[in-house]
Parts: structure tokens; sequence; C-alpha cells
């Protein structure tokens, strides 16, 4: 790729593409200074970009449009203005500071005198030094073009990092639909950094019966870059609309001179489109690179779904099983559901990781299950357990813990940790191992104050729920003693999510306390 120095000419009938601009800062306390550098760069275009120059008289009022304005690329900065170090001190609020190690900064003096050491450009990242009296118009130029190729080449790095790291951070959980979606937008900036195109990019998916006419939820953002960050289809513009109903219609990809749009069809009939802005044409290359990510991202999508009705099918495997041991003990209805979506919340507020709190979601439900190890005549025995019969009970937590210890599966692993802690107190006064505080497992910490909350605040076949003050008033007193005083102040102050949960899934044939 070629740079280009186009200026203005009144006979020229044709000016060049302009996408989009790149800015550049004029800091000097020299009015002479601003209007002879916009005479030079007034009409200048860099990779078919023309120049937006920003004028400031100061450091101070440099650093006000430093923070209006991230994107700028190259700073032509004065060294004396209002303080003799003026210059050097605003280039140290920049790097030090603001952390903005992209913006390209030329010293400028019209005092030689007062030229900065070499220790300190080095150390404050100045790209380049210049007498005021040596920069003819030809001179400028060339340090512009100097200063924007680094500064290009820097923005290219950058998108190459970010794009690396959206996709490391999906590599864990790829299956997860918020890993995905870092994933393709990972790739999506990878591609702009790669094929030099504007920031703004788009990732999306057809429904089949929707390929040929769109209709609303039809057609769903799946990553996206740039202007476009975070946005669902319906808030796109109506000129973005326009151009991928275009390309439905037609059923083909279409690459215009500042855009492009691919289309393709996966082996199940969704359609996917490509939507990504850039001021060139393609090469054979590039476009081989395009096939790559369609071919890949598409098929990684394809198996999301799969990946997704697998883990809800496990997750309904283990519900199932964990309902049949509280049906042994009369523990109907939605309660395992209540204890694992209660747990979740906990270990969400409590700041556990997203893949520990899935873990935690999945392996609460399976406290009790322990309980199938329990004969039927003490675990329903309607009236109270002799201390025999209590120590009976008790095994349960090993019961359980031995069930599934054995397993391979990290999440039946936490499973059988929950089962044989959760009886355990924080004070040290519980069983099956008399630990206390952190010595208990936070999984099985969470999954106590979810299973006693859920038991207190719901009808049984052999009791009534108690009233909502009651039960805050157990958990109060047990406090410190039974739950860890953390997590109860937890609950308290995430109550109301805690009742919607409650409601969410409450039984049909029980009554609680929302």
């Amino acid at each position: 790729m070629y740079d280009e120095l186009l200026f203005a000419d009144e006979t020229d009938v044709v000016e060049p593409k302009i996408v989009d601009r790149i800015k550049v800062l004029i800091v000097d306390d020299e009015e002479e200074v601003h209007i002879v550098t916009k005479l030079v760069l007034d009409d200048f275009v860099f990779e078919g970009k023309k120049i937006e120059l920003l004028s400031v008289y100061s450091a101070s009022e440099a650093k006000d449009v430093l923070l209006k304005h991230e994107d700028i690329a190259l700073i032509l900065l004065d060294v004396v203005m209002e303080r003799a170090d003026a210059g050097l001190q605003l280039v140290k609020y920049i790097r030090e500071v603001m952390g903005n190690s992209l913006v390209r900064i030329v010293l400028r003096t019209g005092q030689p005198g007062e030229a900065p050491e070499a220790r300190v450009i080095v150390e404050y990242d100045i790209n380049d030094y210049k007498e005021k009296t040596e920069l003819t118009a030809q001179k400028l130029l060339t340090t512009l073009i100097s200063a924007l190729r680094s500064h290009r080449d820097l923005l290219t790095i950058a998108m190459n990092k970010k794009g690396l790291e959206k996709i490391i951070e999906s590599s864990p959980e790829i299956f997860r639909m918020q890993s995905m979606q870092n994933f393709a937008t990972g790739v999506l900036m990878q591609l702009i950094a790669m094929l030099r195109l504007n920031k703004n990019s788009l990732y999306l998916k057809v429904s089949s019966f929707a390929a040929t006419r769109k209709k609303d939820g039809e057609i769903k953002v799946l990553a996206a870059t740039g202007d476009f960050h975070i946005q669902n289809y319906e808030k796109l513009s109506q000129d973005i609309h326009d151009k991928l109903d275009y390309v439905l219609a037609a059923k083909q990809s279409i690459f215009l001179e500042d855009y492009f749009i691919l289309y393709w069809q996966s082996a199940d009939e969704h359609v996917y489109l490509i939507y990504m802005e850039g001021d060139q044409r393609l090469s054979d290359l590039d476009r081989r690179l395009l096939d790559v990510f369609c071919l890949n991202v598409s098929s990684a999508f394809e198996n999301l779904k799969l990946h997704l009705e697998m883990y809800d099918t496990q997750r309904e495997v283990f519900f199932r099983l964990a309902e049949v041991a509280e049906t042994r003990s009369k523990e109907t209805g939605n309660h395992v559901r209540r204890v694992a979506e209660y747990a979740r919340l906990l270990a969400m507020k409590y700041g556990l990781s997203e893949k520990d709190v899935d873990t935690l979601h999945l392996a609460a439900p399976m406290h009790d299950i322990g309980k199938l190890g329990i004969p039927d005549e003490i675990l329903n025995k309607p009236g109270k357990l002799t201390p025999e019969e209590f120590e009976i009970i008790k095994l349960h937590a090993n019961i359980g813990y031995d069930m599934l210890k054995g397993s391979h599966l990290h999440m039946l692993q936490a499973a059988a940790i929950i089962a044989k802690e959760h009886h355990e107190r924080y004070d040290g006064r519980g069983y099956s191992s008399g630990l206390q505080g952190n010595e208990i497992h936070i999984f099985a910490r969470i999954t106590a104050i979810a299973d006693v909350f859920d038991a207190l605040s719901c009808d049984r076949v052999y009791k009534k729920a108690w009233p909502l003050e009651d039960v805050l008033s157990y958990f109060q007193e047990a406090k410190g003693g039974q739950f860890d005083p953390e997590l109860v102040e937890l609950l308290f102050s995430n109550l109301d999510e805690f009742l919607q949960v409650q409601e969410k899934f409450a039984d049909d044939f029980h009554h609680t306390n929302v």
C-alpha cells in the first residue's frame, strides 16, 4: 500500500474518497505556528483519510482536548508554553496518567537551547524533536507521514492484541454463548487489523425461515465492533438495514469500495452475514482469509447449539436425580431447582468466577443425594428421631460423598464436597467432620444457606412455611454460628432477588411466604 499525498486543486473535478479522518492536535502558544501548520496540512490526505486539525494554546487546554478525543493520532507539541517545561510535563501526563501509548508526539521548539536530553525523549516515548526554524513545508509533511505510519502500525498491533485476547478468553469455555461472542468478536478484530479496515463490523445470523425476508427478532447480532458494539439488530441504522436487505434478497456477497457484506448459508440452512467497512478493495488473499473465517466461526456457532443442548440435558438429569432423593424424604416440588437458583445467586454476589457459579448451580441440588442410602422408616418418621436414629440420618452426608467422589467429572466432584460438608456449621459444631469457618468449602457454605432458606420459606407435607420475618430472624440469630456471616449479609442485602426466584419456581400445590 502506498501513502498518498493529495493536495486540493481548484481544477480537480474528482476528489479522493474520504471515509474517515485522522486527528492531529497542535499545541503551541504562538498563533502564527497554528496558521502556518494549517496552511501546510489543511488538504493533506494519508491513506484515504483526511487530516482533522485541532488547535490549543497551552498544556492545560491540551489535557481537556485529549480527554474528549481519545483517538488523536499525532500531537505537534511546543516545549515552552505557560512554563518552561510545559510540553514535557504534558508528555508525562499523556504517557503515565492517561496511559496513552498510541498517540505519536513530535516536539517543536523555537528555542534550541531548550532541547530535552536524549534520556527524556526515550523515557517519555517522544517520537521526534524539531526546531521550528527547520520545519519547512516538505519536512513537516515528511515528519507527519513518518509519525502517522508509526501510529497506524501501533493500532494494527493493538487491534491484533485485543482480538487475540478475546479469542484466548473464549478458549477455556468455548461452548458458552458469552465465550462464543468473545471468540467471534476477537476474530472480527483480527480481520480488521489484518485487512486494515474501519473499526466498524457486524456478524449476524438469520434464521432459516427468515432468510429471504426478515421479521422482528429473526436477525441476531452475534458479534460487533466499533460503533456497532453491543447493538441489537433493530437499533442499527436504516442505511445498514437496507444494505443487509439487499444482500439477503440477492443471496450473494457484495464487495464495494467503502464496505463489503459476506453472505453464506450453513448446513442447518441458517444464513450468516458479515458486514465490514473499509476504504479499499480486497485482494484475493484477503478474500481467502474471509472464507476461512466464515467456515470456522459459523461451524463453531453450529456446534454451540449441540453443546448447549448437552449442557441442558446434563443439568436436567442432575435435577431429576436430586429430586429422587428429595422425594424419598417427602421434599417434593421445585425445592432442588430453587436451591440451585439461590446458590447461583449467592455465588454471583459473593464474587465467584463464572465457571464456579455454573458448577455450583449444577452441583448444589445434589446435596442430599446420600438420603438414598437412609432407610425409609427413619427418613420419613413422623415423630421426633431418637439420638440413635439421628446419628443414622447424619450418615447421609458421607453416603452422598462416597457415591460421588469417584467421578472424574468436575461437577460431580464439587457435588461430593457439597454433600459431605453442607451440614457443617461455621462455628465448628456441625457434621460430619466438625469443620469451621473457611475450612468449609465455599460451595457447601453457600448451599447450606440456600437449602435452609428454602426449607423454612416453603410448605412441606409435614409443616407450613414460616413467615418471612421469622425466616430472617432465624438467619440473623444463626449468623456466625450455623452460617457464614458474610453470606447471610448477602442474603439480606439481595432479598428481593431471592424472593423473585422463590416466586418464579413456586410449587403449584404448596404455599410459600412470597
